[in-house]
């Protein structure tokens, strides 16, 4: 049995920023996410669940080309009972964040809504139903 076998979760995740100052605005402020530890102005983490998301800057630690303005990265989803996703829709809009795609019942089963943070990288608020 390989090792890599045993690995259960993904333990924290780091996004490379173009912006620091805005995401850090962003995820601290909009999102509401407590700050766990700062390693100095480009190096930031967020609590979120057990799970642990880091913003740092673009050399800090690897020196590859930032992603171009207007290309897509990633794509974050974050899961909360169905009734909040409405809830969590008024809440952005209130904080001035456009919905990219309005609450919505998919198909495959989940409550959405997606939107963009100010790098643009996709975020999802999710249930269940």
């Amino acid at each position: 049995m390989s090792a890599l076998k045993a690995i259960r979760q993904i333990d924290y995740t780091i996004i490379f920023a173009r912006d620091m100052p805005s995401m850090r605005r962003f995820y601290e402020q909009v999102m509401g996410f407590p700050i766990i530890r700062e390693l100095g102005p480009d190096w930031v983490e967020f609590g979120v669940g057990s799970n642990t998301l880091t913003l740092t800057r673009h050399g800090l630690m690897f020196n590859d080309a930032a992603t171009p303005n207007g290309a897509l990265s990633l794509q974050l989803a974050f899961r909360v009972a169905p009734a909040q996703v409405a809830e969590c829709a008024a809440a952005l809009e209130t904080a001035g964040i456009k919905l990219t795609l309005p609450l919505t019942d998919q198909s495959w089963g989940h409550r959405t809504i997606f939107f963009r943070d100010p790098d643009g990288n996709v975020i999802e608020i999710y249930a269940e139903i």
